[in-house]
């Protein structure tokens, strides 16, 4: 079996056309009703996308053929239910388990729109939504816009993993690269492991543990930023092998979003509609994780004067740890994770913190795609924001836990944030980003 699997592999690799019609038939599986709960689809996305990022594809062509694998899964899914509309109970698998689709129905008739954007990351709701949305006939064309925006975040966060991982095998890095990725991937994932443990068990430190560890994970880092040369060295490397003329306009594009200006006006905007509402516990949540993150970026800064890579013909003379992009983008976004999920059951809250960190995690690696921060920079930047947004939270429920937004002031904050943020973005486009300075 060993012997058989090897020979496979090889042969994928060496047939990048048939690793791309795999990734994609995967990816399709993964999305579609019923077969999505039953193929082990996130081991075999990963094994593959190794496979890819080992020099068959390309991040782009991966990224591409996954996409397009999970949106016509999810139109399968849709139209399947739009032609049994409740007739579709009565089919092999459904019949005999009636319990896939009445979970996905209780979400979607109680979350809507929200339920197929969180969902995409929830494994046994994933496939069944689109197929649940065809049964209670949602219009096609709105279904198809959110399909559109979720497929884009699945693709990111289930193959950029695998592909990373498979291009850092290849490449020739530093001798110390890997231990200190190991030990940095190592405090990572007990911080999301027992965060997500007391998630999920519903208990009220869940947020102070959050706290804890991202900031005595900060700590460690801040202290020992100068041993982790060989994995900054070899991981900027790794990222800069994938730079494009046509990638560095959409980075720099990216980027933008996360200037001091733009993440201001997002802020500002955000604590403005909270105050209107009268939401004053979430504004205190909200405010406090903004400012306390923004301070406390730029008094490291100042107080750990780190330099920037020497990529750029014209370096930055600013200090680059931590991250202010990094900490200012995820903090915003982590703010908008925790506000859209308060009241709502544990795994959902932490989809709507996983989505979250997607746009925010663009913009961080963005900075490393550019050459402007270190891979630790970044890092550093992410787990000050994450610790200050949990300490603010833990702070704002203590002794009684935070109420849920009511849905017409969450659908009014995030359309106003996101049409911010997109207005900014198109201003950046048409002042022509081929001139900004990175």
């Amino acid at each position: 079996m060993s012997q058989w699997l090897d020979s496979l592999t090889l042969w994928l690799t060496a047939s990048p056309e048939w690793l791309g019609l795999a990734i994609f038939l995967i990816a399709c599986l993964e999305c579609l009703a019923i077969a999505g709960i039953l193929v082990p689809g996130t081991i075999l996305l990963f094994a593959v996308a190794v496979l890819a990022g080992n020099g068959a594809l390309t991040l782009s062509e991966t990224l591409a053929l996954a996409y397009c694998g999970g949106l016509l899964g999810d139109l399968l899914s849709y139209a399947s239910g739009r032609y049994f509309h409740q007739d579709i109970r009565r089919l092999p698998g459904l019949r005999h388990h009636p319990e896939w689709m009445v979970g996905a129905e209780f979400y979607f008739q109680r979350y809507g729109i929200a339920s197929l954007l969180v969902g995409r990351f929830i494994g046994p709701l994933r496939p069944m939504l689109p197929m649940i949305a065809g049964m209670l006939s949602m219009p096609f064309g709105r279904f198809v816009l959110v399909s559109l925006l979720a497929s884009a975040g699945w693709a990111v966060a289930y193959l950029l993993p695998g592909w990373a991982t498979g291009a850092a095998l290849r490449l020739p890095l530093p001798a110390g690269f890997w231990p200190e990725a190991a030990v940095l991937a190592a405090g990572l994932a007990t911080l999301l492991l027992l965060s997500v443990h007391d998630s999920l068990g519903e208990r009220r430190r869940a947020s102070w543990v959050a706290a804890g560890l991202s900031l005595l994970l900060l700590l460690g880092l801040l202290i020992g930023w100068p041993r982790l040369d060989q994995f900054d060295r070899g991981l900027l490397a790794l990222i800069q092998e994938q730079r494009s003329a046509s990638l560095d306009t959409l980075m720099v594009l990216i980027t933008r979003l996360g200037d001091f200006s733009s993440q201001l006006a997002a802020g500002l905007l955000l604590c403005l509609l909270l105050l209107l509402t009268r939401q004053w516990r979430a504004l205190s949540f909200a405010g406090g994780a903004l400012l306390a993150t923004a301070l406390a970026n730029g008094a490291l800064k100042a107080l750990l004067a780190r330099h920037r890579p020497q990529v750029l013909l014209e370096p930055l003379d600013s200090f680059s740890l931590p991250s202010g992009h990094s900490s200012a983008a995820f903090a915003f976004f982590l703010v908008l994770g925790v506000l859209a999920g308060r009241g709502q059951p544990a795994r959902l809250r932490l989809a709507w913190l996983l989505l979250a960190s997607l746009p925010a995690m663009t913009i961080a690696l963005s900075r490393v795609y550019l050459g402007v921060h270190w891979p630790s920079d970044i890092i550093a930047g992410a787990l000050l924001a994450g610790g200050l947004c949990a300490l603010s939270l833990g702070l704002t429920q203590w002794p009684t836990p935070q109420p849920g937004l009511a849905a017409k002031v969450w659908w009014l904050i995030l359309p106003a944030c996101l049409a911010l943020l997109g207005a900014i973005a198109t201003r950046h486009l048409s002042e022509g980003l081929l001139l900004y300075r990175y």
